[in-house]
């Protein structure tokens, strides 16, 4: 599929798809900014700003900070977009299984090449020196054998395990430096067998729900289970929450049906790239990243993302080349959202770093790449709604002089089917539930608006939607905007009308 065509440039007497000019009107970016707030965004005006310069998700680190910090971070949240007229999604990211060395006694040692070191986890925590350091995760002895391969500090230092001795791993150094306390343990290839969610993850599970997040995110799932086991926990009082699968081991991505089930018992998956990228290696990253978007579009459900998008603006008022080409990579690819961590929750420049990815999307998603889709063209659907809402999208992408897709929705998966088509024009979620406004806030070129139709009479419903868009210059006068809504609204699956409505010309 390609562009839609713009009402404004001359038409050519046999168009050819391809040469279908860009989508009219001031762009609006599709891909979603997600930052995380931590202590820069917690300085004065830095929030709002934030917000202003187009932050759509924040996202709250339960890695760090207090259950009020994040309490009172979403309410000045809620509060300032409130007040700015939009919906600000809160993402909640649990920390998961610490795998950490313990502590040295001078605070770091230097390992250096060929010398023998032991992890001990016997070893009381703060009593490390250069021959040998405690482990908080004191399974490990139980979880590597000789020839595996450990590396620590997001693999800065790589250790050849050599033996395994009652509570001790005994390995060799494969590449030294500087080790200082509490740095983290990957095995490559995964293997490790540490819960996806601890004790102070389901603590703080609870605090999630109370303070009202809209998407949880699960550290270090392994399989579908682990989602599973967070969805149980979450209950009744969490069932409007969606569930973010962070994939960051060896094992969820190692085979199509494994990721695909992850995949399938989340909401959204983050293409999280630290842990990950350590456990797999750096060269089968970027193919596992693509990957993962794919699946994750093809099943249907959003995917972020995230780590070290733009790391060097913690301290930089500029991102790099390679960090623009990053970026710009993952929204050609069509990704969700990108995620910002440090450079917004600890950085020097927050807000220029949020204007710094607007631009590197905006521009992206000019590239003819970002507005064509053959997603599912060729595959049969089975739900009526799903069959609409890809319709719709069809038709707006070639027919001449369609300004937006407006879905009338009242959980917003009309919207979310609709994103996984890529396209230049925004797809606009009437929605009355600011649960689902908020929700839609991480979908891939979704434009999410209130609009309550209890008061509406059945044969107004088109109009005010129209009424609607005009309001917030998403369409004009003589152009044409289709519309997708059910017979009964606010009925979740209830989708099964497309409309091809026409505005007046003034």
């Amino acid at each position: 599929m390609t562009s839609a065509t713009s009402n404004t440039a001359p038409k050519p007497s046999t168009p050819s798809l391809c040469d279908l000019p860009l989508a009219s009107h001031s762009p609006l970016r599709r891909t979603k900014i997600v930052a995380t707030l931590g202590p820069a965004s917690d300085r004065p005006g830095v929030l709002e700003a934030m917000l202003e310069a187009g932050v759509d998700v924040v996202r709250l680190n339960f890695s760090h900070g207090s259950a009020d910090d994040h309490r009172r971070r979403l309410l000045e949240v809620r509060e300032i977009a409130d007040r700015l007229g939009r919906s600000v999604a809160a993402l909640g990211d649990l920390q998961g299984p610490k795998i950490r060395i313990a502590r040295f006694v001078e605070g770091a040692v230097n390992l250096k090449v060929g010398q023998s070191f032991i992890l001990d986890m016997a070893l009381d925590a703060n009593s490390g020196t250069a021959e040998k350091v405690g482990c908080d995760y004191k399974t490990l002895a139980d979880d590597v054998t000789e020839g595996d391969r450990l590396l620590l500090d997001d693999g800065r230092l790589v250790l050849d395990v050599t033996s395994v001795e009652g509570q001790q791993v005994h390995t060799r150094v494969h590449v030294g430096g500087k080790l200082s306390n509490n740095k983290g343990i990957n095995k490559q290839g995964g293997g490790l067998s540490a819960p996806a969610l601890t004790d102070k993850d389901k603590s703080d599970l609870k605090t999630a729900i109370e303070i009202g997040v809209d998407y949880l995110a699960v550290s270090f799932p392994r399989h579908a289970a682990d989602m599973q086991e967070a969805r149980e926990l979450l209950g009744e009082a969490g069932k409007e929450i969606g569930l973010v699968a962070k994939l960051e081991r060896a094992e969820a991505v190692a085979d199509d049906v494994t990721l695909d089930g992850i995949i399938m018992a989340s909401e959204a998956v983050m293409v999280a790239r630290g842990d990950l990228g350590v456990e797999i290696g750096d060269a089968a990253l970027i193919g596992t990243q693509k990957r993962i978007i794919k699946h994750a579009r093809t099943l249907n459900r959003a995917v972020i993302t995230a780590t070290q998008m733009m790391e060097s603006m913690i301290t930089s008022p500029l991102p790099t080349r390679a960090e623009v080409f990053d970026v710009a990579n993952a929204v050609l690819d069509a990704t969700d959202a990108v995620m910002l961590s440090a450079e917004t929750a600890a950085g020097d420049y927050p807000v220029e770093t949020i204007e710094a990815m607007n631009r590197v999307c905006l521009g992206a998603e000019r590239e003819r790449e970002a507005q064509e889709s053959g997603h599912r063209i060729h595959e049969g659907f089975e739900r009526i709604d799903e069959t609409i809402a890809l319709s719709a999208m069809y038709a707006a992408n070639h027919l001449s002089g369609v300004s937006a897709i407006a879905c009338m929705t009242s959980t917003g998966y009309t919207p979310l089917i609709a994103s996984r088509i890529r396209s230049a024009l925004p797809i606009v979620g009437l929605a009355h539930s600011p649960i689902a406004q908020r929700r839609m806030a991480l979908y891939r070129g979704v434009v999410s608006l209130p609009f309550d139709t209890t008061d509406m009479a059945p044969a107004d419903l088109d109009q005010e939607a129209l009424n609607c868009l005009q309001r917030h210059d998403l369409a004009y006068p003589g152009e044409h905007v289709i519309l997708t809504r059910g017979d009964h609204m606010n009925a979740h699956g209830g989708t099964n009308t497309m409309k091809i409505l026409a505005l007046e010309s003034e």
